[in-house]
């Protein structure tokens, strides 16, 4: 992996305010009936809909990033500025931390950002971490142990990939694992505008690589990890019922933006920002000014994206039509709880929510930052 990275690096402001193929086409059922059940799904959206909080699971959390849950119960979120993970009881709230994660280096927004658990949590206990260092960010796993003391139950960082740029701002950070059992990551452009259409470049691009940190089967440029570039700063992924992938991206000053991932396409930045409907570079499906939003994370229930957004402290529904085009997209809880990081899908009609004000741009209350438990519809 470390060669390919090498390679691939040699040969080439506002902000934050089943084996498929490698668009995630696999499935394990017929492709027809998935594809009717995700436009039937996708027709009911209704264009209104509705959030209620339905209780604080936790409070007290210091510059949360990433939501893991875990399969057999319990959450797992990561902690910017501390280089931490806390497993959270979601039932009691109570707070255990599972170690700091070593080589973290946090520094304006970069920091122990994007956690997923391994494809094969079950068996290989595994977290994936995706975090700034003192000369990068970088994709590391590591094996939690439940059996040991608290605070020490996190093993040594096995790094699997490195070299993305890392600056003051625009760190990316979102990392998910698709439907294909591909790792996907965000990355930003470090503040370096240039890197986001420069193909050999790491910075500004979704990433698509294997569980070990190589470039995935089928990516769109032949031995590299890059899926798809012309990003500003991606912070949300996530895939909808017929595993199309969604990605949210920090505007500079006029538009935030969701966009609709194919791979190889290019979303424009630096040249475009929003819709431009210039040729070659792919339109956002739905975007935002930049003081409505700045969207990081998001999650998809039954039809609709939901969007956390940080300067805009609310949260937006996205409707989602058959074709992937999106309706007008809805706000909810504008300026209730502050500004909004990450958005988990919880099962059923919830989401857990993460809110961000200790973060050095927000104005923290009592009790913040907390994880909310969210009725959406």
């Amino acid at each position: 992996m470390l060669a390919a990275t090498a390679l691939l690096l040699t040969a080439g402001c506002s902000s934050d305010g089943g084996g498929g193929g490698p668009n995630g086409s696999g499935s394990a059922t017929s492709p027809g009936a998935a594809a009717s059940s995700a436009r039937a799904t996708e027709s009911a959206a209704p264009a209104k809909g509705s959030v209620r909080v339905l209780r604080t699971v936790a409070e007290g959390l210091k510059t949360p990033w990433g939501l893991a849950p875990l399969p057999g119960g319990g959450l797992l979120v990561s902690s910017r500025d501390e280089g931490t993970i806390t497993r959270i009881d979601e039932r009691t709230g109570r707070k255990t931390e599972l170690g700091k994660v070593s080589g973290v280096s946090p520094a304006g927004e970069g920091g122990l950002l994007g956690i997923a658990l391994s494809p094969d949590y079950a068996s290989d206990h595994m977290i994936y971490a995706y975090f700034t260092s003192a000369s990068d960010n970088r994709i590391v796993r590591m094996l939690y142990d439940e059996q040991k003391p608290a605070g020490e139950q996190l093993g040594a960082p096995d790094t699997i990939f490195k070299g993305i740029p890392k600056g003051i701002i625009h760190n990316g950070g979102r990392i998910a694992f698709g439907p294909d059992g591909m790792l996907y990551a965000g990355t930003g452009e470090s503040g370096n505008r240039g890197l986001a259409q420069d193909k050999k470049s790491l910075g500004g691009k979704i990433l698509r690589l294997t569980p070990e940190g190589e470039p995935a089967p089928g990516d769109p440029f032949p031995g590299s990890p890059v899926y798809s570039y012309g990003h500003r700063n991606v912070q949300g992924l996530a895939w909808d019922s017929r595993q199309r992938l969604f990605a949210s991206e920090f505007g500079q000053d006029t538009w935030d933006e969701l966009n609709a991932i194919k791979p190889g396409d290019n979303y424009g930045w630096p040249q475009a920002e929003g819709r431009s409907s210039r040729a070659g570079f792919h339109d956002p499906i739905a975007q935002w000014h930049t003081d409505e939003a700045s969207p990081s994370g998001i999650a998809y229930v039954d039809g609709v994206i939901w969007t956390a957004a940080l300067k805009g402290r609310r949260l937006w529904r996205v409707p989602l039509r058959g074709t992937g085009a999106a309706a007008a997209p809805q706000a909810f809880l504008t300026g209730e709880y502050g500004r909004l990081r990450t958005v988990v899908a919880a099962g059923g009609d919830k989401v857990w929510l993460v809110t961000s004000n200790t973060d050095g741009r927000g104005t923290p209350k009592k009790g913040d930052d907390r994880v909310l438990e969210v009725e959406v519809k």
